[in-house]
């Protein structure tokens, strides 16, 4: 049976999991993590697709895209995941897959999810305590989306800049959005969306990938319909 194809729209943000097979761990020491990171950096400049937010986990990665190609998300995954597992099963005398299938992935409203998917994702960490602040896990993007350093990876989305349009309180007003967290109904429908890899967001943001790709966008529930 062929693959099923992504919604991938060029300029639309896409948040992507990648996840380690069985769930093993992915990154055994800081020297993996640092390896990870230049070649996802380097093989997003060489696709041109933005990245916005970021963090690696123990046994697997949240990213949040854009893409201005149909097929560099895909093309761009697959070297960086191909480079970074050849390097790892090397130094670790291991062999075989280290992925669990292809990545997943969702398109993501910048006006209504955007926001919430930054948050998402820096609180990573603090949610699998981790870590008991954003700001003190050095393997996110947090301290670079707090204005704490100038982190090479990203590239602010234009919603999370006029957020935080005046840079002298970008830190005090990004803080103030991780502190409320990211509540019940924002993390079902986050993970939910993500797992079917539809469109999360509104019913006309839904309805617009759905015009545009020809293809069901809305998550639906598991299993066969009431009748």
């Amino acid at each position: 049976m062929p693959r099923r194809a992504r919604l991938v729209i060029p300029e639309v943000p896409l948040h992507i999991i990648q996840r380690g097979v069985n769930r093993c761990a992915i990154f055994l020491d800081r020297d993996d993590r640092k390896h990870y990171l230049g070649l996802l950096r380097s093989t997003t400049d060489d696709h041109d697709i933005d990245v916005h937010a970021y963090v690696l986990m123990g046994n697997h990665v949240h990213l949040l895209v854009t893409t201005y190609k149909d097929e560099s998300i895909s093309a761009a995954m697959r070297r960086l995941g191909q480079c970074y597992v050849q390097a790892f099963n090397r130094k670790h005398g291991r062999t075989g897959t280290l992925w669990d299938g292809r990545f997943k992935s969702c398109l993501v409203d910048s006006e209504a999810y955007l926001l919430s998917l930054y948050r998402y994702i820096d609180l990573n960490p603090v949610r699998a305590a981790m870590t008991d602040a954003a700001e003190n896990y050095p393997w996110s993007s947090a301290r670079g989306n707090l204005g704490m350093w100038q982190d090479p990876l990203l590239t602010p989305h234009s919603v999370f800049t006029a957020f935080t349009v005046d840079s002298s309180k970008q830190f005090k007003i990004y803080t103030q959005w991780l502190l409320q967290g990211t509540n019940e109904e924002e993390l079902v429908a986050i993970r939910s969306y993500l797992e079917q890899e539809k469109a999360l967001g509104s019913h006309r943001f839904q309805a617009m990938v759905e015009r545009t790709l020809g293809r069901t966008a809305s998550w639906r529930p598991r299993g066969r319909p009431v009748k």
